[in-house]
């Protein structure tokens, strides 16, 4: 990973953060709410989106123009603010985890957040298992942070969800593996060739080829997949 753009990410994030304390119209959450999320988050040994990665969440949720998202991996509830934030001021946002008390931390955050019960749905299980029940072409957003080896299934789930013009945003896929740098799979350092690392090339692949998606990979938090419904 670029560790430059990561640092500079990093510090544009800070400075809209400090926009946003100072009072500055900007669509990122309130800093003490999510501060609280980031203290809820470690106190359940759980991940939480850094403040660049969560800022680029914000974007693709206002360019996307996002009355509706959807997010498979709950934790503390960082990123929820930061989708919401980018979000429609109507917007809802419908988030799955498969642990109950994830849940229940994110929705005392959120609501200390400010953020109304209506505008958030949360459901327990696992996100294969869930998304198959959602409407087909009902959302701008979409964001998986669950880990797991199934991320091209739900680059195939994205396809279905997403109206045209929607994103799918995945993370994690570089710490993962991402592709691979040097040498074949076969000959690739151990590290390439774990389940979660073969798991993250299928899933570049799978969007690189499809399609129905314009992909980019960005080199923020653990690496971003990017993609655009067309």
């Amino acid at each position: 990973m670029d560790s430059a753009a990561s640092s500079a990410a990093a510090a544009f994030a800070g400075d809209r953060m400090a926009a946003r304390a100072a009072g500055a119209a900007a669509p990122v959450p309130d800093p003490a709410a999510l501060a609280d999320a980031h203290e809820r988050a470690a106190d359940l040994g759980v991940g939480a989106v850094s403040d660049a990665v969560g800022t680029a969440l914000a974007m693709f949720s206002r360019m996307a123009d996002a009355r509706t998202a959807v997010e498979v991996g709950t934790g503390a509830g960082v990123s929820a603010q930061w989708l919401l934030s980018g979000m429609r001021h109507d917007g809802v946002l419908t988030t799955i985890d498969i642990e109950p008390e994830h849940q229940r931390t994110a929705r005392i955050a959120l609501s200390g957040a400010g953020i109304a019960s209506a505008r958030t749905r949360l459901i327990g299980g696992r996100g294969l298992e869930v998304l198959p029940r959602l409407a087909d072409d009902a959302y701008e957003m979409m964001f998986v942070d669950c880990g797991g080896t199934d991320h091209a299934r739900y680059l195939a789930e994205a396809v279905r969800l997403l109206r045209p013009g929607g994103v799918v945003v995945m993370h994690g896929l570089i710490a993962a593996g991402g592709p691979a740098r040097q040498g074949t799979a076969t000959h690739a350092p151990a590290h390439h060739r774990s389940p979660a690392a073969v798991d993250a090339r299928e899933a570049l692949r799978t969007a690189t080829e499809h399609d129905l998606l314009l992909p980019s990979l960005l080199p923020l938090g653990d690496g971003l997949l990017c993609a655009a419904r067309v």
